[in-house]
């Protein structure tokens, strides 16, 4: 009979690999490339559309590095964080937690800032490995651990598409005076980022490239417009120490933001060179994440202090994102309403790239999954994110409140096991990228996962959400939200010492 390897040399999807990778592939037990597959000889014939899936790009197959380029990675993030959806996120907290304006935008200023660092950090992992991001994470977690935070990434991924979506569909139903409904409005949004996502790294690179300009005028006008209307001078509503609870609680909300895109942060980056230094790309991530989404949670802010204070704001608000956006370009007639509809499309700029992602995400569970192609996981999700929307449409608020911290959560404790690997355990050492799919060559992720699930306790005791108020959270006077912080805390005590326990006993 014929050997197994004679038979997969035989088989028309792999007739492209050497027998050198088979035999490589055999000992190493991972599955050999599939670059002959017959989607990707199909999607080579479509120009524009990215075959790839979650393979490492090699590279020859990189951008070359110019003095351009770390301006090129800052203009993309500040496209894809300037998304309208983040001004239901801002107007939370003058709007539904009354703080002041000043204190609001002191929690978004600091809130962002420290989340666009934890971006510029993983971002740096895209040109050093070619890998996505929860496939280097694979190097840190261990190659099964690192699957449960797949999964949690494709629910974060659908929980912000169904939130750009929902505020992309209020935007349309408003702007055209209810003659196209919210559901119809969703479904083109989710349509539009559907498209993007399947044709891939290429198409909205480019988009997100020049997407920045229209955005940030629009912002300006929408500023010049509703500003005169913001309440720069009414304090924060409540005793001090309800007021402490709510500004930790708006703070950690704000960071949430940022935190989201940190386990899709080099998926983005992949293409790029090696050879540009890691601070730049620190720092342009850095600076584009941080100022692009400072910018839509102050107006957010601004705009949910002038519900209070204007008593046409008040009229036309009826409690709804979408009506709170238009009420800021009432005074500009159709003006006003022609910008709306380029917030709409701005929408894809945020949504698209979280689709790509998930598509990622999905076909990173396992070999099985791998065999997919990517547009189809895209178009599956986009049909979930989309009936979610439709089904949520009406309670946008108490999800945006709801959902983002539990993003937090997951995220900030799966980041410091990451940083905590790299800094204390492999900082030095370099990575071997050939071993991506490799589990006997990575780490067990034991003392990852441990260490995970520990973080989890910590965020629960510490959460204070309408679902659930952990008992920490209890005690502390005002019922402040410490999810987040806790998590952080319980995580980063626990991994080190498990961590030492699982080389010393296993050795990886």
């Amino acid at each position: 009979m014929d050997s197994d390897l004679e038979k997969r040399q035989r088989s028309p999807s792999l007739r492209s690999v050497t027998r050198e990778q088979l035999e490589a592939s055999q000992t190493l037990g991972i599955s050999p490339p599939t670059c002959g597959s017959r989607y990707e000889r199909w999607a080579k014939n479509i120009k524009g559309l990215e075959a790839r899936g979650i393979e490492p790009v090699s590279l020859e197959e990189r951008l070359k590095n110019t003095s351009s380029t770390p301006f090129r990675l800052m203009l993309t993030w500040f496209s894809m964080g300037m998304a309208i959806n983040n001004i239901v996120t801002g107007s939370l907290g003058t709007l539904v937690m009354k703080l002041s304006f000043a204190d609001a935008a002191l929690c978004v200023i600091f809130g962002t800032l420290l989340g666009g660092v934890g971006v510029g950090y993983m971002s740096t992992w895209g040109p050093r490995s070619g890998n996505r991001t929860l496939i280097v994470s694979r190097y840190f977690m261990g190659y099964y651990p690192s699957k449960v935070c797949c999964i949690l990434n494709v629910l974060t991924n659908l929980g912000t598409g169904m939130m750009s979506a929902t505020v992309g569909g209020q935007l349309l139903s408003k702007l055209s005076g209810g003659v196209v409904s919210v559901i119809v409005g969703i479904v083109l949004v989710a349509l539009v980022s559907w498209a993007m996502a399947t044709f891939g790294m290429k198409i909205f690179q480019f988009y997100e490239r020049y997407a920045w300009f229209p955005q940030l005028l629009i912002f300006c006008v929408l500023t010049g417009s509703a500003g005169p209307q913001f309440d720069f001078h009414s304090p924060s509503i409540g005793s001090i120490e309800q007021i402490n609870a709510k500004r930790l609680t708006y703070f950690s909300l704000c960071l949430s933001i940022p935190l989201s895109w940190i386990p899709v942060s080099a998926d983005y980056q992949v293409y790029y060179s090696p050879e540009i230094r890691r601070w730049k790309v620190w720092t342009v991530t850095t600076i584009g994440v941080s100022f692009s989404i400072a910018i839509t949670l102050l107006l957010g802010a601004g705009l949910g202090s002038g519900v209070a204070v204007s008593s046409k704001w008040a009229s036309l608000y009826d409690g709804t994102p979408g009506s709170l956006l238009m009420a800021g370009y009432d005074r500009l007639g159709p003006l006003g309403k022609l910008c709306a509809f380029i917030n709409v499309l701005t929408i894809v700029s945020n949504n698209a790239p979280s689709s790509y992602s998930t598509g990622l995400n999905f076909q990173m569970l396992g070999e099985m999954w791998l065999r997919v192609p990517r547009p189809v996981f895209t178009t599956v999700s986009t049909l979930i994110y989309a009936s979610c929307a439709i089904g949520g449409r009406n309670s946008l608020y108490e999800i945006f409140g709801n959902l983002m911290p539990l993003i937090g959560y997951w995220v900030i404790i799966w980041f410091t096991i990451v940083v905590e690997q790299d800094v204390l355990f492999t900082r030095g050492k370099g990575y071997d990228w050939t071993v991506w799919n490799n589990w006997r060559a990575l780490p067990l992720g034991v003392a990852a996962g441990t260490a995970f699930l520990i973080g989890w306790v910590g965020a629960i005791v510490g959460m204070n959400q309408a679902y659930y108020t952990g008992p920490v959270s209890r005690a502390i006077p005002g019922g402040c939200d410490l999810g987040l912080w806790l998590g952080l805390g319980f995580t980063a005590l626990v991994f080190p010492p498990f961590r030492m326990l699982e080389l010393k006993l296993i050795g990886r």
